[in-house]
């Protein structure tokens, strides 16, 4: 997955319709003219910008940066056999669990996508030309005569038009609505600027997460800015104010920064439940698609505990893992690290990472936006890590001490015969060798959760924290077996 550059502006849309460029026939044969038809000369058709299409199948983060996304499974991406500890992230693997197959590509960057007007074939594209432009004529001179007939109408003492109160601009909206909740919501989320010390940097969003200044946003949102960089977020008034990071977790892909000078009446959003969200549950996200602050788009919870393996194709980057909420709600670059909320208006998570239908090189041309494909981190999950943050300024991730592979057609999260850099599969004295688990093990639940990967494994632990006790199903010699597990800990991202 990769970040996308702020500045592709997207093509402003047409006034009118396009028509065919070239016509022969009409130019040839003319339309007839009586002197007193009105005429009007065809408006000349949008250019259309070059695009490059790509291979579908990857997830995106849906953030609006620069200087990545080139795979978004990182470098690493195809190498087989690697044998990650399920407690921290490994290299990416080939394609997500979610994927409809093949690898393709998730970056960020490639044009506003617009197809090439067709040209008139057997001379009837100058005659639809002409009855284009007549239809627009006469459009205009009905509404001329429409109006001149109301206003007329206006003046007499028996008029029967009726005019808005003045006041009108200032209807109520109805608590639940999506005006409502737009209303409450917006003042409290802003549209972050990120820049690296080199200068590259890119757009997102994040919200405000306590009345001491925290804004609670996306790893990679913020990335740039860790080492020295710039940072900045911009309230829906205008209100503008530096920012720092205060602590960053890149394998949850969550990060707290706090304003310089925050205001004294800041707003926290509410925190909903994730773990009582149904699927078909009215959605509501909020962000800045290409740079396009303050956007509201709404949908649905279009599933539950969906895997999502993520990366920003960067050298040297670290995995994300979640078990996401599944939105059809419109989302795009630049809504990374924006609310997710419920119709009450509570955030029920952070939104992340999109599919990607297309994509296009680092930095380079390609753009993709939503095919209603959208995913955001449980709010539960984000919490916790929040408050890890703000306490201690590292993360802390559940682990079970054995490395899965990451390989398909498993059939589960199979544990390896070695772990990373030779290490063993299984860690002495670990949670999973405790409970009896060892090398060739497939694991096949996590409670009541189907683990059909390595990455879909590495996603559910950590929607846990560590001390919680759950229930591995395993296959051992084609017989099943569970195992309670209590999870143990792993601080830091290094």
């Amino acid at each position: 997955m990769s970040t996308e550059n702020e500045g592709n502006a997207v093509p402003p849309a047409p006034s009118a319709p396009p028509v065919p460029v070239e016509t022969p026939a009409a130019s040839a044969q003319g339309v007839s003219h009586t002197g007193n038809e009105p005429t009007a000369p065809i408006p000349p058709v949008p250019s259309a910008p070059e695009h490059a299409s790509a291979p579908a199948g990857m997830p995106a983060y849906a953030s609006a940066g620069a200087g990545h996304g080139a795979d978004p499974y990182g470098p690493n991406a195809g190498v087989q056999g690697s044998a990650p500890e399920a407690g921290w992230p490994p290299p990416p693997p080939a394609t997500p669990s979610y994927a409809d197959g093949g690898a393709g590509h998730g970056g960020w960057g490639s044009s506003y996508q617009q197809q090439p007007t067709p040209k008139p074939k057997n001379g009837r594209g100058g005659l639809v030309a002409a009855i284009l432009v007549a239809a627009l004529v006469a459009g205009g001179v009905g509404g001329g005569l429409g109006y001149s007939l109301a206003k007329n109408n206006d003046d007499t003492t028996d008029s029967t038009t009726v005019s808005a109160p003045s006041s009108s601009g200032d209807v109520k909206r109805a608590s639940g609505t999506v005006a409502n909740v737009a209303a409450t919501a917006l003042p409290s989320t802003v549209t972050i600027e990120a820049q690296s010390t080199s200068g590259e940097g890119g757009t997102g969003t994040g919200f405000v997460f306590d009345k001491q200044g925290h804004i609670l946003t996306n790893n990679h949102v913020v990335a740039d800015a860790v080492d020295g960089g710039k940072l900045s977020a911009t309230f829906p008034s205008g209100k503008k104010y530096e920012a720092e990071v205060v602590g960053h977790a890149q394998g949850y892909d969550v990060a707290v920064i706090k304003l310089k000078n925050a205001p004294s009446d800041l707003k926290p959003l509410q925190l909903g439940d994730s773990d009582k969200v149904a699927v078909g549950d009215s959605t509501i996200a909020i962000g800045a698609p290409f740079g396009l602050s303050n956007t509201v788009t709404t949908g649905i919870i279009s599933a539950k505990n969906r895997p999502v393996a993520s990366s920003d194709g960067s050298s040297g980057s670290k995995s994300s893992y979640m078990s996401a909420l599944q939105t059809d709600a419109s989302i795009n670059p630049g809504n990374s690290g924006g609310p997710l909320l419920d119709a009450s208006g509570a955030v029920i998570g952070i939104n992340s990472a999109i599919q990607s239908s297309s994509s296009g090189g680092l930095g380079g041309s390609g753009q993709s936006g939503s095919i209603g494909l959208g995913f955001a981190i449980p709010v539960n999950q984000a919490k916790y890590v929040a408050q890890q943050l703000i306490k201690t300024g590292k993360p802390v991730y559940a682990k079970i001490g054995a490395a899965v592979s990451l390989n398909e057609g498993t059939g589960g999260a199979e544990i390896t015969e070695q772990g990373a850099s030779g290490s063993a599969a299984v860690e002495s004295g670990g949670p999973a060798a405790k409970a009896g688990l060892k090398s060739g093990d497939v694991i096949t639940k996590l409670d009541d959760m189907v683990i059909d990967s390595g990455p879909t494994l590495i996603g559910a632990i950590w929607t846990h924290k560590p001390g919680d006790t759950v229930q591995l199903t395993f296959t051992r010699d084609g017989k099943t077996h569970t195992a309670d597990v209590t999870l143990g800990s792993r601080e830091g991202d290094s």
